[in-house]
């Protein structure tokens, strides 16, 4: 079995190795019109992109002229919007001041669209990251439960507490470190009926094992055990994850009562925000590195000789899918409540990233198609 693992391993390193060539050159390509462009060489080239930067920036008014006020408004789009026959508007909450040491936010222009017939996902968004625009959305701002994309956080507060927030992460003695599977971890995970990595009571197990348990296969016990390893208890915890929403100014429409993702009605968040934890998950090196891992084999240890083999579905099953792109990492999730729900970040062939967010579908088959589905609609075609 671990042979075998390790084949698929290194088989998916060698694709993802080729992709990643070719995206590099079409992003350096790019890259040099960019260039050009700014160095005034063409004058053609400049004019384009300036262009095309104001319409991903910016809504123009019917004076044509670009006006940041639209920018920042937030559409809500009903079914019958979808149809073409009416619109109606919120406003989100302005960029918190700081924004919690990030960058990034996204804005919905007079461009953003709502979601065809076809995509049956009740909740979801898709962002072009670069221009920091919703492309299009369906209820993306509504309260729901975000099942086990809670996890994505889970991840995040735990390499930043525990100081793994560099690209030396590898290098970290800490992820070394053993801690034993307590009855307290066990327990939980019954009585709530988590999905689980596998581990047993007394097994132990090494930290860097719990990172990729967590998401991989959304173990519970791999999540409550990092949870209790980095601040002492789930308690404790989860208020490191609230005041981490806190700093990133998703306090108000987020807020977490575990770090598992069970069903609570005070455990709640919105399609944009997951978006938003998300990004902010993908620019931490180490987290990055394990929500893009398809396979991994856990540490041996005396209850399991050769390890435990772990796979992250939907990476394996859309990799294979018409993304028009890459997609690079993502965390699935499903409570009755959620229904079946995915995030995840892309990348077209010009190098440009992309999050969508999705929740509410019937199935994760359905999921999956809806995940697509999006994807090749927004992606940038070929250059």
């Amino acid at each position: 079995m671990r042979v075998e693992v390790r084949g698929l391993e290194e088989e998916y390193q060698r694709r993802r190795k080729s992709r990643i060539r070719e995206l590099k050159r079409r992003r350096k390509r790019v890259e040099r019109i960019r260039r050009m462009a700014i160095s005034g060489a063409g004058a053609a080239a400049a004019a384009l992109l300036v262009f095309a930067l104001s319409q991903g920036t910016h809504a123009k008014g019917e004076s044509g002229v670009a006006s940041t006020v639209q920018r920042n408004r937030w559409i809500e789009f009903t079914d019958e919007n979808i149809l073409g026959n009416r619109q109606t508007e919120s406003y989100g909450p302005p960029l918190p001041e700081g924004y919690g040491g990030l960058s990034f936010a996204a804005y919905a222009t007079d461009h953003t669209e709502g979601f065809g017939e076809s995509i049956l996902s009740q909740y979801g968004i898709v962002i072009d990251v670069e221009q920091g625009t919703i492309l299009a959305h369906r209820e993306g701002q509504t309260r729901m439960n975000p099942a086990s994309m809670t996890k994505i956080l889970t991840v995040l507060t735990a390499a930043e507490a525990l100081g793994l927030k560099g690209d030396d992460w590898k290098d970290s003695s800490l992820l070394e470190d053993t801690l034993e599977i307590t009855m307290e971890v066990t327990d939980y995970c019954f009585v709530n009926g988590c999905s689980v990595v596998g581990f047993e009571r007394g097994e132990a197990v090494k930290v860097r094992d719990m990172f990729y348990g967590t998401i991989l296969s959304s173990g519970a016990d791999a999540a409550l055990a990092l949870a209790i390893y980095t601040s002492g208890s789930h308690e404790d915890f989860v208020e490191l994850m609230n005041q981490k929403l806190e700093d990133m100014g998703l306090s108000e429409t987020t807020h977490f009562t575990n770090c598992v993702g069970i069903y609570d009605a005070e455990h709640y968040s919105t399609a944009y925000d997951i978006a938003v934890i998300l990004k902010a998950a993908s620019e931490n090196p180490l987290c990055r590195e394990v929500l893009s891992a398809h396979t991994y084999v856990t540490c041996p240890n005396e209850v399991h000789s050769e390890g435990m083999p772990l796979s992250n579905w939907f990476l394996r099953r859309i990799e294979d899918k018409d993304t028009r792109g890459v997609v690079l990492c993502g965390k699935t999730g499903y409570v009755t409540e959620s229904g079946s729900c995915a995030a995840s970040l892309a990348v077209d062939s010009q190098g440009r990233e992309y999050l969508c967010v999705t929740a509410g579908a019937s199935s994760s088959a359905q999921c999956l198609a809806d995940q697509e589905a999006l994807y090749q609609r927004y992606l940038t075609a070929d250059v």
